[in-house]
């Protein structure tokens, strides 16, 4: 699967302006954007100048079909959002870090096809996390940070807003209150699918019910699945995978 990169920020002794240095250098150290462009299992194209891709059911809750750069994006509710999130930019190329998600699924990350080596894991970024996400913008393609039930002053907001859409990076903030973001996107549990049918009482998917609002369009709802494939934990429609499983149940009549 590769090896993440833990970024060493929790250490006490060490002084806050040493710790945001020691995260320079490691950034220095990534490629530029798109000297990757590679695709994993061909299920996500690379991201355009201006957009970061994320699953295809998820991309047409979005008017620009994908991330855009220079925006923050609130994200609630299950976790495989984030993940997939992560999957997709990391699978076309893209870097990603995560700040203050201690329990967040790596191998689940992976089995969606997230390139573990573009991933920086900061489980305990210490008392400020947003300022660890402030400089991570600077060359990361994909951040996420946890706020863990905190509120960020609206103030504070607006100036790290400011840095991404500078650095064309994108945000996305979790766990908290953060004041005037330009996406917002809710995931819920919705079932699961297998147990009681073609199956044969295994689980094959779980439903997920996924709302889009943001500034500049109205909310927008979808139902979309996280399925067990042949190699792979793929995402599709919900729609989809009803004409699926009425073939297979025609087929084995």
């Amino acid at each position: 699967m590769g090896e993440v990169a833990e970024f060493p920020v929790d250490d006490e002794e060490a002084g806050r302006a040493e710790r945001i240095e020691a995260l320079r250098r490691r950034i220095a150290a990534v490629p530029a954007r798109g000297e990757v462009q590679s695709v994993a299992r061909g299920r996500v194209e690379a991201p355009s100048d201006r957009i970061l891709p994320v699953p295809a059911p998820l991309a047409e809750l979005l008017p620009q079909g994908g991330l855009v750069r220079g925006s923050v994006v609130s994200v609630s509710g299950a976790t495989s959002l984030l993940l997939g999130m992560l999957a997709s930019v990391t699978a076309s190329g893209g870097y990603a870090a995560v700040i203050g998600q201690r329990r967040l699924g790596l191998l689940a990350a992976a089995e969606m096809g997230a390139r573990l080596h573009r991933l920086a894991v900061i489980p305990d970024p210490g008392s400020d996390p947003v300022e660890i996400a402030a400089v991570l913008l600077d060359g990361i393609d994909l951040v996420v940070l946890g706020l863990g039930g905190t509120s960020v002053p609206p103030s504070r907001a607006r100036a790290v807003a400011a840095r991404a859409r500078s650095k064309q990076s994108v945000l996305v903030v979790t766990d908290g209150r953060w004041e005037g973001a330009h996406v917002r996107l809710e995931a819920r549990v919705d079932g699961y699918r297998g147990v009681d049918g073609p199956g044969r009482d295994r689980l094959c998917a779980t439903r997920l019910s996924v709302r889009a609002h943001g500034r500049a369009f109205p909310p927008r709802a979808t139902r979309v699945e996280v399925c067990a494939g042949r190699s792979a934990v793929e995402w599709a429609s919900e729609e989809r995978n009803r004409l699926e499983d009425w073939h297979f149940r025609k087929a084995v009549r």
